[in-house]
């Protein structure tokens, strides 16, 4: 990568005024074909702003990750993913379309990919990680209780049917997860083995914070493929760089969520607090 980047000797396609008002999306762009042309793979983007609440996986996400995937069709394919996580069900759709649309997949996380976005980081045949790197326990929470809590919590001290609900979260979770290391990066593991890593990362007898950090190490130590790059690297600098691009424009935007390859670009804005009443 020359210490000169952004570069390039061709001058923009687009009108200047056009190119100067959407620079930020040109120039991530830009590195991203870079990055492509370094790995040889497709390079695409969901990029969740941790700051904001409103950037948790939801069931608009999937037309999204669609477009982004039938763009890049054919191709082995990097994601590179940030989020803190959000619905199961959402979640299971996006880990459908990226198995089926992205046969060779590494899920690359710059910096955090926790709760729900550790199961999408799941769907890779490889996880790339680096120093900064962190993926975290997949327990499921209802309203903003962990079904651990509710499980556990003493006779009489919830209902019935919290209890139901509880016990179908963590199941559906648990169903997912185990799904998706016994077809890709546990493949050949026994159902008892993988049933040891999931009972680790779903349950709160293992991480007893929803919030505890999974490093690189940890990640390999419980089985996952992980390709651990270096601070020297000069890919992994790449990826860091574009993902510290996307957490400015974030802020600098009030965007949420960006979902972005060389070609397609697509964001959803942050809410905006309600002007106060006269």
């Amino acid at each position: 990568m020359a210490d000169c980047f952004p570069r390039t000797a061709d001058l923009p396609s687009q009108s200047a005024l056009f190119w100067v008002t959407h620079k930020e999306r040109y120039l991530r762009q830009l590195l991203i074909r870079d990055i492509e042309a370094a790995t040889g793979r497709a390079l695409i983007v969901y990029f969740g702003d941790c700051n904001d609440t409103a950037s948790q996986i939801d069931s608009n996400d999937d037309v999204y990750i669609a477009e982004l995937l039938n763009d890049c069709a054919g191709k082995p394919i990097d994601l590179l993913l940030e989020t803190n996580g959000g619905g199961t069900d959402a979640t299971e759709k996006i880990c459908s379309l990226l198995r089926r649309g992205a046969p060779d997949l590494r899920v690359v996380v710059p910096r955090r990919a926790k709760s729900n976005g550790t199961v999408i980081a799941l769907t890779g045949q490889k996880i790339v990680m680096g120093l900064e790197s962190e993926l975290g326990p997949i327990d499921p929470s209802i309203n903003g209780i962990p079904v651990a809590f509710v499980l556990n919590a003493p006779p009489g001290a919830v209902g019935v049917l919290d209890v139901q609900m509880a016990e179908t979260a963590r199941k559906q979770t648990e169903k997912l997860a185990s799904h998706l290391l016994a077809s890709g990066m546990l493949a050949g593991k026994s159902k008892e083995e993988i049933k040891i890593v999931i009972d680790k990362i779903a349950t709160r007898d293992h991480y007893h914070s929803h919030g505890s950090v999974i490093d690189a190490k940890e990640a390999a130590d419980l089985g996952f493929a992980v390709e651990e790059l270096g601070a020297d690297s000069a890919l992994w600098r790449q990826f860091t760089l574009l993902r510290a691009m996307y957490a400015h424009d974030c802020a600098q935007n009030h965007y949420s969520k960006i979902f972005e390859g060389n070609k397609v670009s697509l964001v959803v804005m942050a809410k905006q607090p309600a002007a106060p009443g006269p």
